[in-house]
């Protein structure tokens, strides 16, 4: 996005970003040396300044006063848009509060991006990055349970697997998921899976771990039933000794023969609880 000075039609293609970089006197990135690479790739000679999570409430004045001054100044995120899970929100509004305009220039967007592959229809919410912490996502996860329309939660690679246990152990294990990977990105992909099978199909192989996640959970069901509803109490009583003599795999395996539990269910329970006693 940016906030212009001057009034004019710019290019409605795909060159309309760099043409704004090339028109603006200020460029305030994220990170500078990401978009100092950028700039440097297309032949910009871009003044760069700093606007980031830990300093954006002092860049938007700094920004208002740049505007006052009458110039220029463009905003861009590292690998995102502005203002969607990443630093610019307290820009626009601060910027806007003091009269000037904002123009959005659109790019490339995980978000958008992901529910065009999803295949799930509309209306959807954007969750954003859920808390770091298993009892605070949890309880975060809780007040979206009975949500009647799909999920759009973005997360991070370390804390990928953890995310959907929690998903499926509060959403329910027989929702669908689909995983976008590095969207538009080298490494993009995606997979659809049912919430429950989500946690064993990203550990058994440790790349697809890797990179930055765009979650879509389908809605919930008539009666927001959950994966603890979907698994009797004797089949978790089960699985519970398995675990206790057995790695994850083995104990679910073995779970799943005994009692006839649907094996992704009792795979997510499993990590759950290895996690809550470790």
């Amino acid at each position: 996005m940016w906030s212009p000075r001057r009034s004019g039609t710019w290019p409605t293609s795909a060159l309309r970003a760099l043409e704004v970089l090339r028109a603006v006197d200020v460029v305030c990135a994220e990170d500078t040396r990401t978009t100092r690479n950028l700039l440097r790739h297309h032949g910009i000679a871009g003044r760069l300044r700093a606007v980031h999570a830990h300093n954006e409430a002092r860049a938007a004045r700094e920004i208002v006063d740049l505007l006052a001054e009458g110039r220029d100044v463009a905003l861009v995120s590292d690998a995102g848009t502005p203002g969607i899970s990443d630093p610019g929100a307290l820009v626009v509004a601060a910027v806007r509060t003091a009269g000037f305009a904002v123009v959005p220039v659109p790019g490339a967007s995980a978000l958008a991006a992901m529910l065009s592959v999803s295949g799930l229809q509309g209306p959807f919410a954007f969750v954003g990055f859920l808390p770091a912490r298993s009892v605070a996502r949890r309880s975060a996860l809780d007040a979206w349970r009975r949500f009647p329309h799909a999920l759009v939660v973005y997360e991070a690679p370390h804390r990928i697997v953890d995310c959907v246990v929690d998903l499926a152990g509060v959403l329910g294990g027989r929702r669908r998921i689909v995983i976008g990977r590095e969207l538009t990105k080298h490494f993009e992909s995606v997979h659809e899976c049912a919430l429950a099978a989500a946690a064993e199909w990203l550990s058994s192989d440790p790349d697809r771990q890797r990179g930055e996640f765009v979650l879509v959970v389908s809605a919930a069901p008539p009666g927001g039933e959950g994966a603890r509803e979907a698994v009797p109490a004797e089949a978790r009583r089960v699985l519970a000794v398995l675990l206790a003599e057995l790695p994850v795999r083995s104990a679910v395996r073995l779970a799943a023969e005994i009692t006839r539990a649907p094996r992704n269910a009792l795979y997510a329970i499993a990590l759950e609880q290895r996690r809550a006693g470790s």
